[in-house]
């Protein structure tokens, strides 16, 4: 199993020329050549192109011929790092080859981890690189819409006391919360992503952060001056002259998303955060004698 690079900026799934490689990572040009992938990320790779690849649904401009008072932009670079351990005999990459017949190498392009690809025994250079499946999981996630926690308590319209508890909890949903699921698949590779929130980060807007691992529980009256059983706060101080006067928050959701790509005989995980503001309108209680 390949460990996947913690971010990457492009997909392949068009091919890079042969160059040099060694079994260290080594730096080396590409011949022309532009092209789109599946997945809509351009990725260049030539002599005479212009910047070497665009976000999602960017297409490259290759710049004119050299002369004319203008100059070409310089190669983009590659890097081949030879994969070590090498990935089990049923991983797509081999492609039918064996270890006699050559190496699988990870390969990265100026900007982010491209995928990986055999190299025969003896050979000048690579060939194209297999898809990273990882950023085709990440297209996955991106297709789930994710959103920051629907934020419940404190509420906009509320009104609270210093030194009274303050429950917080969210709404849960699947856009918001999880499980959400989805797949994506790019170069014959099917991606099957799933995720869910971890927990929650409380930046209560007056210095003090709290992490939740759950939702929370709803406040009902029956609860009287109890201390939230998971995810509470008491401002110890009122909010008068804050903007609005009102304390200014935020909940950062952090989603844990797993990945599978059974034809790759891979899979990993990573992280996604999100987040929602909030406010929280604080006061004293009046004595009257």
């Amino acid at each position: 199993m390949l460990r996947r690079a913690a971010a990457a900026a492009v997909v392949l799934a068009g091919s890079l020329a042969p160059a040099a490689v060694a079994d260290d990572r080594t730096t080396v040009g590409n011949d022309p050549g532009c092209r789109g992938s599946m997945l809509s990320v351009t990725v260049c790779a030539s002599d005479n192109s212009g910047s070497p690849s665009g976000g999602p649904g960017t297409k490259t401009k290759p710049a004119g011929n050299r002369g004319s008072g203008g100059s070409a932009a310089p190669a983009p670079k590659c890097t081949y790092e030879k994969a070590d351990p090498q990935p089990p005999a049923e991983n797509l990459a081999w492609d039918g080859k064996t270890p006699k017949d050559g190496a699988i190498y990870r390969v990265w392009c100026e900007g982010g981890r491209v995928g990986v690809t055999f190299v025969p025994t003896g050979a000048a250079g690579p060939i194209a690189p297999t898809i990273d499946p990882e950023l085709v999981a990440r297209r996955a996630v991106d297709s789930m819409k994710l959103v920051g926690p629907k934020v419940a308590s404190p509420r906009a319209a509320g009104k609270y006391v210093v030194g009274m508890p303050m429950w917080m909890w969210v709404t849960p949903s699947t856009s918001s919360y999880g499980p959400a699921t989805a797949k994506a698949t790019a170069g014959g590779v099917t991606v099957t992503a799933t995720a869910k929130v971890a927990s929650i980060r409380w930046d209560m807007g007056d210095g003090t952060t709290i992490t939740c691992h759950g939702p929370g529980t709803p406040y009902t009256p029956d609860q009287g001056k109890a201390l939230s059983p998971d995810c509470g706060h008491r401002y110890e101080r009122t909010s008068a002259g804050r903007p609005d006067d009102r304390y200014q928050g935020t909940a950062t959701a952090t989603w844990t998303v797993t990945w599978t790509a059974p034809a790759l005989n891979d899979g990993g995980e990573f992280t996604e955060t999100r987040q929602t503001a909030f406010t929280a309108a604080v006061g004293e209680v009046q004595v009257l004698n």
